[in-house]
């Protein structure tokens, strides 16, 4: 992450041809909310900006914001592979597969080892298939999934490929685990997560998560979202100063 002796440091931006932002994404703001804010924050010029991978409102970390002529690259770099650390908690589980939902079952861990773990990491590595989450921003006949799961609708979910090529153990203080995962586009960690724990014949839901890596990005260069917001409602009122 961007230190604050380093943050003052920024570029001359020119968000009409095109800016590819670094932003270290805070938590319980969705990815459409970053993209809002940094929006609005550029009024009154009339930009585009999108982002180029989602992360779930409880996850943190890099979040690559394009804007202007450079949107048209956003599927390029949606592509590229994707680095994540976080922890999971074993013996029990949530129907969102994360702490968005309450526990609705619990399962002693008392006799699960180290070894049975890293073990199953092994299970969970390459070319895979996994359910997205029901609580996720899949869209299904038009309409995303949590609204569905959140209106208690039932929705029939299709597997997807996806390719899982670290999955590493960093940490064992049972019921938490901590790893770090390396995987293509399109992988739910959640899935991912809730999957282990039902390999263990046990429960698992996902406690914390953070990408730090996507493609050559890192997260260790990102900007924290309120500097970039102020930084740029600062240029704002020198242009309208100076106008």
């Amino acid at each position: 992450m961007v230190k604050e002796t380093e943050i003052q440091n920024f570029p001359d931006f020119n968000f009409a041809e095109g800016e590819l932002l670094l932003i270290d994404k805070p938590y319980q703001w969705t990815s459409f909310d970053v993209v809002g804010k940094i929006r609005n924050s550029l009024k009154p010029q009339k930009l585009k900006v999108g982002h180029a991978g989602t992360l779930d409102p409880l996850a943190t970390g890099l979040l690559i914001i394009c804007t202007g002529k450079l949107t048209k690259q956003i599927d390029t770099y949606q592509a590229e592979e994707k680095e994540y650390t976080g922890t999971m908690v074993l013996g029990a589980t949530t129907p969102s597969f994360d702490l968005e939902t309450e526990i609705d079952q619990t399962f002693e861990t008392a006799h699960i080892t180290s070894e049975q773990i890293y073990a199953t990491c092994n299970q969970f590595m390459g070319n895979i298939e996994q359910y997205p989450p029901a609580h996720s921003a899949v869209k299904v006949n038009g309409e995303r999934l949590y609204v569905k799961a959140r209106l208690g609708e039932e929705v029939e979910l299709k597997k997807r490929a996806v390719t899982v090529s670290t999955f590493e153990i960093t940490r064992i203080a049972l019921p938490e685990i901590d790893f770090r995962i390396i995987c293509s586009k399109g992988t739910y960690i959640r899935s991912l997560i809730s999957d282990f724990g039902k390999a263990l014949n046990n429960g698992a839901y996902l406690s914390k998560l953070t990408r730090t890596r996507s493609g050559n990005f890192k997260l260790e260069n990102a900007y924290q979202l309120p500097d970039l917001i102020a930084h740029l409602r600062k240029l704002r009122e020198e242009q309208k100063a100076g106008s």
